[in-house]
């Protein structure tokens, strides 16, 4: 097993404070820098700036649907737009959603079920981060 050392950072989207909150710990607790937003508009925004700064995210992890803003199907489309090699884990409860099962075709590099699994986050964070 490797263990990753300065792990990495994470832009996280969600429209839920529980989620954000938990998710934010458990992400801190792995060692990995962690930014949030609240829909897509915010997180592309983000994206864009930290990019532009000089210190990217290396992966986003997007809810897929948020009612009152961009969910993860608009918000992927924008990031692919701006920035082709982005990294994106699509994050739902509704596993029978198209963009949940088929995440590659819309330009997603992952998926994971909600509510998270310390070890099922460790693990697709591991995954995508070292396909650099």
């Amino acid at each position: 097993m490797v263990c990753m050392t300065g792990k990495g950072k994470v832009l996280l989207m969600d429209d839920e404070q529980i989620i954000l909150d938990v998710t934010l710990e458990v992400l801190r607790y792995l060692e990995y820098e962690v930014m949030f937003a609240r829909d897509g508009a915010a997180a592309f925004a983000l994206y864009k700036r930290e990019k532009e700064s000089g210190v990217p995210f290396d992966l986003v992890i997007l809810d897929l649907s948020v009612p009152d803003g961009l969910g993860g199907k608009d918000t992927i489309a924008l990031l692919k737009s701006y920035d082709p090699s982005v990294k994106a884990i699509i994050s739902t409860g509704y596993s029978g959603d198209p963009a949940v099962q088929n995440y590659q075709q819309y330009g997603f590099s992952g998926k994971l079920s909600k509510p998270y699994k310390i070890s099922d986050l460790k693990e697709i964070l591991e995954q995508q981060i070292q396909k650099n």
